[in-house]
């Protein structure tokens, strides 16, 4: 099983290499980056050289970074102005579009698989001009990302414009081939079921978001803490032809929880569980 931690836990503190080293003294052998400009400055090249740098000693794989969500969200501040490929005007959109190509250049100093992309912001409805904005702005961002050996995967999140439903027929219509899926576990489980919403995106999904909650709020909460059916999931992930990566993306509760040896818990447990539903499904 891949192990992949997202940086997201820790998002409203600086990603320094005092952190990763503790990542990789955990055990876990690879991250998602968030790109928020007050834990990680991927605008900044003396940044992206010191994550390098800090990969590489830690021997540390950057698997992929999620996308920016929020221009000005740095730290002492929960949010910042809305980053959104979707938005339908133009000057807004190109913006947003520049914005995820900086990210995007990361890559040239440090590779990376996929870019975790939200389609929209908060609870967008499925509006066609933003279905239509959001064509505009991948038809360049697929492009600019394939040159860097990276891939766009779209994220499902918890409204109408970015279910699992619209995911599927936006992409169906457009015909853009060179997209893929995110499964978000936790945006599954409150926005519809997550059988059925693995079931739409499957086709396409090469990276996950694994989280937990009780299907109400977005908590990112560890896996097993909510009411998120696991053994549920277990049946989807270990039916699929390749092993998903498993990507933990939480966020900080009070007191500073989890810490890692919780999240390492979580995987453990997770890989357990995942291997004993292989093992029994290759014998029968």
């Amino acid at each position: 099983m891949q192990r992949v931690l997202s940086t997201y836990r820790y998002v409203h503190h600086p990603l320094g290499p005092t952190l990763l080293a503790e990542i990789a003294q955990a055990g876990i052998p690879a991250v998602e980056v968030f790109c928020a400009l007050g834990h990680f400055n991927y605008r900044s090249q003396e940044a992206v050289r010191e994550l390098a740098d800090a990969l590489g000693e830690h021997r540390l794989k950057l698997h992929s970074l999620h996308s920016p969500t929020e221009r000005d969200m740095t730290l002492g501040r929960d949010s910042g102005v809305p980053i959104s490929i979707s938005n339908t005007e133009r000057v807004r959109r190109q913006d947003a579009v520049d914005e995820v190509k900086r990210a995007l250049e990361v890559a040239e100093t440090v590779p990376f698989e996929f870019l975790v992309q939200h389609i929209g912001q908060g609870r967008d409805d499925a509006d066609p001009k933003k279905f239509e904005a959001a064509f505009n702005s991948l038809e360049h961002l697929i492009l600019f990302a394939k040159q860097r050996g990276v891939t766009i995967a779209l994220e499902n999140t918890p409204n109408e414009l970015g279910s699992p439903e619209s995911l599927h027929q936006f992409v169906k219509e457009t015909r853009l081939n060179g997209v893929k899926f995110c499964f978000d576990i936790g945006h599954a489980h409150i926005d519809s079921n997550v059988n059925t919403a693995f079931e739409i995106m499957r086709e396409r999904v090469v990276t996950t978001h694994i989280h937990d909650n009780y299907g109400e709020k977005d908590e990112h909460l560890l896996p097993y803490e909510g009411s998120i059916d696991w053994d549920e999931a277990r049946e989807l992930f270990s039916a699929t032809p390749r092993a998903l990566p498993i990507v933990i993306e939480l966020k900080e509760q009070t007191g500073g929880a989890p810490a890692l040896d919780q999240v390492r818990s979580a995987f453990d447990k997770i890989e357990e569980n995942l291997s004993d539903k292989r093992a029994r499904t290759v014998k029968s």
